[in-house]
């Protein structure tokens, strides 16, 4: 039964999969991919892959799409990475592409043009960490556990986090932990800025999921042509040097400037306004 939330402009519900495998996908404005395959602790299958990677499409064309929340409907976990019962029943031809569309479903996440938040309840390892890295934001739980554990079983990371948490942290702590393979609660991922906001459990068990519809909502006001096209100017600034950095910024602010001027009037007051 679909959970209506019409005063923040979206609704949640479910797609039923092959074990109930979710996502769960709202529509409007604020959009709310929850995974829930609790039998096998959230991890990444063949089936979740799937429809994981059909619902980001979907999204990727809707203008009405503002915020994209990734979260676990399960309980005390966010993701476990791949399914590691299901990988041991492969040949070694399918392991290779298997990694890859798990790979390639990380990337379509971090490459939605929106605002996307993960929001961290349980634990997040391996493959669940680095699709929390593929989100812009991510918010978690005190007691979450966070880590890119692979060495433990002799191989890397393989989902984009060898790259995406230098990005986030630094390379030295970023190694450091690679290394070691430690896992982070709430409080020490936010000391090394994994993450932005770091709060107390709750009875429910989704405080990180409620603050980050808290942070959608605040995004909701603002101009969401000026959200996509910042985000593309961060994105794309962060891969080069300065200077270049600096000339993609302008380049993107000269598109909200021409939005602006066309969606400007002057009331009868002569008051410059600008339109939604």
């Amino acid at each position: 039964m679909p959970t209506d939330h019409t005063k923040w402009g979206w609704r949640l519900c479910s797609l039923d999969g092959v074990g109930k495998e979710g996502p769960s996908l709202s529509v409007a404005r604020i959009v709310v991919l929850g995974i829930n395959r609790a039998y096998a602790k959230n991890s990444f299958s063949k089936n979740l892959v799937k429809m994981f990677s059909k619902a980001v499409d979907a999204l990727k064309s809707d203008k009405k799409v503002r915020t994209v929340i990734v979260r676990s409907e399960v309980p005390g976990i966010f993701c476990a990475g791949a399914d590691l019962k299901e990988r041991v029943k492969m040949n070694s031809s399918e392991v290779g592409p298997f990694v890859s569309k798990i790979r390639a479903v990380i990337n379509e996440i971090a490459n939605l043009p929106v605002p996307t938040i993960a929001a961290i309840d349980g634990f997040a390892l391996g493959g669940g960490l680095e699709l929390a890295l593929a989100c812009d934001i991510r918010v978690a739980a005190s007691s979450a556990k966070m880590g890119l554990v692979e060495t433990k079983m002799a191989i890397i990371p393989g989902g984009g986090g060898t790259q995406r948490l230098p990005r986030a942290i630094g390379m030295s702590l970023a190694k450091e932990l690679i290394f070691s393979a430690r896992v982070l609660d709430g409080q020490e991922a936010k000391a090394v800025g994994l993450i932005s906001h770091v709060l107390e459990q709750n009875q429910e068990g989704d405080a990180a999921y409620k603050k980050a519809l808290d942070l959608a909502r605040e995004f909701l006001p603002q101009g969401p042509v000026a959200l996509r096209v910042a985000k593309l100017a961060i994105n794309q600034g962060m891969e080069v040097d300065l200077v270049t950095g600096l000339a993609i910024e302008e380049a993107c602010y000269a598109q909200t400037v021409v939005l602006v001027l066309l969606r400007a009037t002057v009331d009868h007051s002569g008051v410059f306004q600008v339109g939604a």
